[in-house]
């Protein structure tokens, strides 16, 4: 049945891999785009990026980190057999891979999982192929073999040491910079990770192209909730994007965007962790 959860994994704390029967969506998915999903009748809709497909299978797989009520009832209260009400997509502009020479992807937290499809079209493509994968701690990296059979070259950073180098992505992405030729540049993670990947390759003159993240609700460019300003002008996340040119998004907007709801958010999750508390 459509929409039903396939497999399910835990792959570090707060955060799930679901494999997800979708065969409309395998069938069209490419690197870059995302869905959008409704768990019941009365769950908002959020976006999760495509982590990765098969259409022979006809399943498509997300990973999501349980942060606020939705993503929080996914991961806790759905397991394999459930059908979620709503798989939409996919939807987004894919991301722009064909030949570029020397490329790496940077993958931050739970951005790890969609710079997988981006970086395996790019090394089809015969590009050459770096990754810097980052976390808080070595507890939360995940998908390591994956990347290995991916990138050419993967450098591991964790803010405390515990895998890697210590601190955060962009000391092992200068330092890739400062010693190669790189042509293009793909980062996906938090805002303020993906802003100072940003900083680090204009000081090297290097472009690159970063996944935004604002709030989004229907995904089809309607609801006006995913606007961003890029080159100085209002673009929606959800179609014309979630990719654009590091370099021309407004960074600080962005960040107070994300922030809009952000006691709205609490509050809902609150309520969701009371009701289930008392439910046992």
């Amino acid at each position: 049945m459509a929409n039903t959860i396939i497999e399910k994994r835990t792959l570090g704390q707060g955060i799930v891999e679901l494999t997800v029967d979708a065969p409309r969506i395998a069938g069209k998915a490419q690197p870059g785009q995302f869905v959008v999903v409704r768990l019941h009748e009365r769950g908002e809709r959020i976006p999760l990026t495509l982590a990765d497909w098969d259409p022979p299978r006809g399943t498509i797989t997300v990973v999501v980190q349980m942060a606020g009520k939705t993503t929080r009832e996914l991961g806790e209260g759905f397991h394999v057999g459930d059908t979620i009400r709503d798989v939409a997509g996919p939807l987004g502009s894919p991301s722009e891979v064909h030949r570029y020479g020397t490329v790496v992807c940077v993958g931050g937290g739970v951005g790890i999982a969609p710079i997988y499809p981006i970086a395996r079209g790019l090394r089809e493509e015969g590009n050459e192929v770096i990754g810097i994968v980052g976390a808080r701690t070595s507890g939360l990296l995940f998908w390591l073999d994956r990347m290995e059979d991916v990138f050419h070259e993967l450098h591991v950073a964790t803010d405390d040491g515990s895998r890697g180098v210590k601190g955060v992505v962009t000391i092992p992405l200068q330092e890739v910079l400062s010693k190669r030729k790189v042509d293009h540049v793909w980062a996906i993670g938090p805002a303020i990770m993906m802003k100072f990947c940003t900083k680090t390759c204009q000081e090297s003159g290097v472009p690159i192209t970063v996944s935004l993240n604002p709030i989004m609700i229907d995904g089809t460019g309607m609801c006006g909730g995913c606007r961003v300003e890029v080159s100085g002008k209002a673009r929606f996340a959800c179609v014309d994007g979630p990719e654009f040119p590091g370099d021309l998004v407004n960074w600080d907007l962005l960040l107070a965007r994300l922030g809009t709801f952000r006691d709205e958010e609490q509050c809902a999750l609150e309520r969701y962790l009371s009701v289930k508390g008392g439910a046992r």
